[in-house]
């Protein structure tokens, strides 16, 4: 009886174009090995696309395991001969018994999910056991009803239902993108929105499979370190089941990732610098070319690739080349949403917000038209929708603290109007409040910990002046992008010059908290380094180090001491290209990341001529002054206050002759802050000897006899 199953199988699986046992076999191994399905195992074994003869060959197993009294349980239509034919299969693997395809037929139920991929993988109707694509007539009517809930983009929806349209008009030749697609236009103008609200439509419509868009976004892949990173996301993105591939913030990726999405627009495949192997589901580098299964290509398998941003056409092309841009069939570009577009959505975002204050706040919202007015006004001085959005998300919020902070009783009446103050005015129950004072209040404590910080830090005036002066600037660059304004940001990245002790590494510090107190910055940590922390020990060591370094200071302060060591002349190849890695560091991440470099004036001079790009980034140089005599008498006091101690006011002359002649003979090494320090600690140990002879003595007062200043001539005090 097996013999005969085989034959007959052979007879049915062998036909022009099918697959054999055998390489249904080799496919089996390789699934269970790297998993997936049936079907796709096959494709990569033999090379070969499914046929279209293969509906009615899982028809003719299907109908011969019915003819040898092979019982299938649930096996109304096709699916299940297609579960019939992975199943027998399975039998061949395993070599089992008559009986035993009884039991791997009866788990045809578990394959429903191979059904799509044997059959096409495509939810459309079948005629003739062939699949039928949609024709451009489906598309009939989408633009409209993309109108209703899409406003005031009415020539953008348009182009952009027929870049989708297009392939089913004229299929692309090869294994080219079905279409590559580039979206710009302003901020909030829909781009995004507009996007997913048409593929959810297309695929309500039959047109695409999966209603979901696969977001990339670019930025994640600044360096060459995030290869393995960006190949893997990019994997997922080819081999999910989405059809849509959005890719964003292009601007801010590494130029090499950017080359591979450049040949899967023009070529529909790109090659990878390595090879790849597939286990379970995540792609593993081999060292061995000739591995076998090895990845070494990725398929753009038809997938619609979209790009969007709110560059021009140019920008793009300044990123990825002319051909590229030749490449894009359809541009689709938004335009700024006009007054009358902005209260249709705020019209809209008020129903939702009443909505909501019943559904889950339990208010019953009474709005005034006046207020609803107000709303729109947000988007005045060219703010646009994002001032409006930005006003109903505080209403929203504003709400939730009321109900939080109130005992008002479920479906208590909230009337909301404006007062002749022109603020949006709340009352319920005779309770009048201003609605948006409701809001909890901006964090501020760790600004003025720093601000707290900084005053107490001794000299230093002109620094303290232009750290505080920061704080103004980005104030009023907010207020400009939050009015819709152009808000070019200026270089964060400094130099410090000065002696060792006059504060640089303390300022550096207090600077990154400052940053982040005042928002400009996300993290707010400083990493502090050295040449030895940046530069490696052989070939091809320095970059991904120097590039690691970075990765670990971006939202704070990279703090790099004696920065001019990183270049030991032209010869130092390891040193320049510390250089030139920290140079690119600074450019991708610079909205979110802070050099300082520090050293003595004159080595700093020559090190900014090391990289023709160093010196335009960092054009805040910081001159540190050392410090008076005065000033080291007071940083002296408050060191000693810091460790439990008081310096007697009878020693300050002495200390001021002493800190004034060393600051006259040898300010480039005395230690300026330093030497106060070091002062400080020897007249507390001098102190501890002092009270063994004295054990009624002050032990937290500190004498002119025990601080040691004799390494000056008693001649020069």
């Amino acid at each position: 009886m097996r013999d005969d199953i085989d034959d007959s199988l052979n007879g049915i699986l062998g036909k022009k174009n099918n697959y054999t046992l055998e390489e249904i076999k080799e496919a089996q191994k390789r699934r269970k090995k790297e998993g997936g399905n049936l079907l796709d195992n096959l494709r990569k074994v033999t090379g070969r696309s499914l046929p279209d003869a293969s509906y009615q060959t899982a028809l003719d197993i299907g109908k011969m395991c019915e003819e040898r009294g092979i019982s299938l349980d649930d096996r109304p239509s096709y699916k299940s001969a297609a579960s019939a034919q992975d199943s027998s299969s399975a039998y061949i693997d395993t070599q089992v018994s008559y009986s035993g395809i009884n039991e791997a037929l009866s788990d045809a139920k578990k394959l429903e999910k191979e059904l799509d991929d044997f059959t096409g993988n495509i939810d459309h109707d079948y005629n003739g056991g062939k699949p039928v694509t949609p024709g451009p007539e489906k598309f009939n009517g989408l633009a409209d009803e993309l109108m209703e809930t899409v406003l005031g983009q009415e020539a953008f929806l348009k182009k952009l239902t027929i870049a989708f349209k297009r392939p089913y008009v004229l299929s692309r030749p090869g294994k080219l993108p079905a279409n590559t697609i580039y979206i710009t236009g302003p901020a909030y103008t829909g781009r995004h929105f507009a996007l997913s609200t048409a593929v959810k439509k297309m695929a309500e419509r039959g047109i695409l499979r999966n209603p979901e868009v696969t977001l990339i976004d670019l930025s994640l892949y600044p360096s060459a370190g995030e290869e393995k990173l960006f190949l893997q996301d990019l994997y997922c993105a080819l081999s999910s089941d989405n059809e849509v591939i959005l890719f964003e913030n292009f601007e801010n990726c590494h130029i090499s990732f950017l080359n591979n999405l450049c040949d899967l627009v023009m070529k529909g495949q790109c090659q990878l610098s390595s090879r790849y192997v597939l286990q379970n589901g995540q792609l593993i580098n081999v060292a061995n070319s000739l591995a076998h299964d090895a990845v070494g290509t990725f398929d753009v398998q038809g997938k619609f690739l979209v790009f969007v941003s709110t560059g021009s056409i140019e920008k793009l092309a300044d990123c990825f080349g002319a051909p590229f841009v030749n490449s894009i069939t359809d541009i689709c570009e938004t335009n700024r949403l006009g007054r009358d577009t902005i209260a249709q959505i705020a019209s809209i975002e008020m129903n939702k917000l009443r909505d909501l204050s019943s559904t889950h706040l339990h208010f019953n919202l009474h709005v005034a038209d006046e207020v609803v007015d107000f709303s729109i006004a947000q988007s005045d001085k060219n703010a646009g929708l994002k001032a409006v959005l930005k006003f109903y998300e505080d209403f929203l919020d504003a709400l939730v603290q009321i109900r939080l902070e109130t005992d008002l009783p479920e479906g208590a009446d909230i009337h909301l109007y404006m007062s002749e103050e022109g603020r949006v005015t709340a009352e319920s129950g005779g309770e009048v409040t201003d609605l948006f004072a409701c809001l909890p209040a901006t964090y501020t404590a760790g600004l003025e910990a720093v601000r707290e910080e900084l005053d107490k830090i001794v000299g230093l005036k002109a620094i303290k002046e232009y750290i505080l002066g920061l704080e103004e600037y980005y104030r009023i660059k907010k207020r400009r992008s939050e009015e819709g304004l152009k808000s070019s940001d200026v270089s964060k990245h400094m130099i410090f010059t000065g002696n060792p002790g006059t504060g640089k590494t303390t300022i550096a510090r207090i600077i990154s908290r400052y940053l982040k107190a005042i928002g400009v910055l996300t993290g707010g940590q400083l990493v502090e380094v050295s040449r030895a922390d940046l530069v490696g020990r052989y070939v091809g060591h320095t970059a991904p180090l120097t590039n690691q370094v970075i990765k670990s200071a971006i939202g704070g302060v990279l703090f790099i001491d004696e920065a001019y060591s990183l270049y030991r002349g032209t010869d130092d190849s390891f040193g320049l290209e510390a250089i030139d890695t920290l140079v690119k560091g600074i450019e991708d991440n610079r909205d979110n990341l802070v050099v300082i470099l520090a050293g003595y004036s004159n080595e700093m001079e020559e090190f900014l001529t090391s990289n023709s790009g160093l010196k335009s980034r960092f054009p805040n140089l910081i001159n540190f002054p050392d410090y008076t005599g005065e000033e080291l008498v007071a940083i002296s006091h408050s060191i000693a206050r810091s460790k439990g101690y008081t310096i007697d006011e009878g020693a300050d002359p002495s200390l001021l002759s002493y800190f004034n002649a060393v600051q006259a003979l040898r300010p480039s090494d005395a230690g300026n802050g330093r030497l106060a320090r070091n002062k400080v600690e020897e007249a507390i140990l001098n102190q501890s000897r002092r009270l063994v002879a004295e054990p009624n003595g002050d032990l937290s007062l500190l004498f002119s006899q025990d601080f040691d200043l004799s390494d000056i001539a008693g001649d020069t005090i």
